[in-house]
């Protein structure tokens, strides 16, 4: 009987050194510092304050897949942005290279009714396991425990976890402000789950990423959306923000979130979005 590789999901294939050059976190001083909490909370944050969430690489009809080293490539080298399966995929990755103790989750957005295409990661310290979601577009900054009634308080937001139960199967309910974001399970996934899940998603007639553009980001200004319309900021303890755009507008603020295009590309881009409008 042929043994699996030591990696399914080809760890070995990170960067490690890259990306911690990419999050400006110093890898020597990382190197000492203990497998914690702390240690944890700084690389989920440093990941989403550097990383856009981003479906540019769809709209364009180029996308170059979700292995582990492309999604590596993509995020880090290019600094295209990507979705969860991208994000997801690396944070694990880099993590267990790390020494943590990491499991990949897969989950549904917002709805019992949708595809299990939501990829967060698990990461299971002194007892506890904790969700970190660094490719969820509008989503925490750091983990919050896999406990039913956990919170976590960020600015005038609120992050819960609830035990409910679909068809009688345990899932996990990840909520935003009382409001189900996406629900997960602890099942084993493979990287062919992955991979099936971004076809679905890339590909799939009614994928939300085929039809609108989607760029996120935490900011220092708050966190800050690009849609085929314009922006929105959301800054705790501050009204909203929108501002309707015009399609090149659009574009160069896609290039501010840091989602680096060539000039051909923001042509190309500009006309998806110009479309996009009618």
């Amino acid at each position: 009987m042929n043994e699996r590789p030591a990696s399914p999901w080809r760890i070995e294939d990170v960067d490690v050194p890259g990306y911690l050059s990419a999050l400006d976190v110093d890898a020597a001083q990382l190197a000492a510092a203990p497998r914690d909490l702390g240690l944890l909370e700084r690389l989920h944050r440093a990941h989403v304050f550097t990383f856009p969430f981003s479906n540019v690489e769809v709209l364009l009809g180029r996308h170059p897949g979700v292995e582990l080293a492309t999604a590596q490539d993509q995020l880090v080298r290019r600094r295209r942005g990507g979705y969860c399966f991208e994000h997801s995929q690396l944070f694990a990755a880099v993590l267990e290279t790390l020494g943590f103790t990491v499991r990949r989750a897969l989950g549904r957005e917002r709805s019992f009714d949708s595809p299990r295409t939501h990829m967060t990661v698990l990461v299971d310290l002194a007892g506890t396991r904790y969700l970190c979601d660094p490719g969820f577009g509008f989503s925490i900054t750091g983990p919050i425990p896999l406990d039913d009634g956990a919170r976590r308080v960020e600015g005038d937001r609120t992050f819960s976890i609830g035990w409910v139960t679909d068809e009688g199967w345990p899932v996990w309910s990840f909520e935003r402000d009382g409001a189900m974001e996406h629900v997960l399970d602890e099942s084993t996934i493979h990287p062919a789950d992955v991979r099936m899940g971004h076809l679905q998603t890339s590909t799939g007639a009614e994928s939300i990423f085929r039809h609108h553009l989607m760029v996120m980001k935490h900011t220092p200004r708050g966190h800050v959306t690009v849609t085929e319309h314009g922006t929105t900021v959301r800054t705790p303890g501050r009204p909203t923000r929108q501002r309707e755009l015009t399609a090149p507008e659009i574009v160069t603020e896609v290039r501010d979130l840091g989602v680096r295009i060539t000039g051909e590309e923001d042509a190309q881009l500009t006309d998806v979005v110009t479309r996009m409008r009618g």
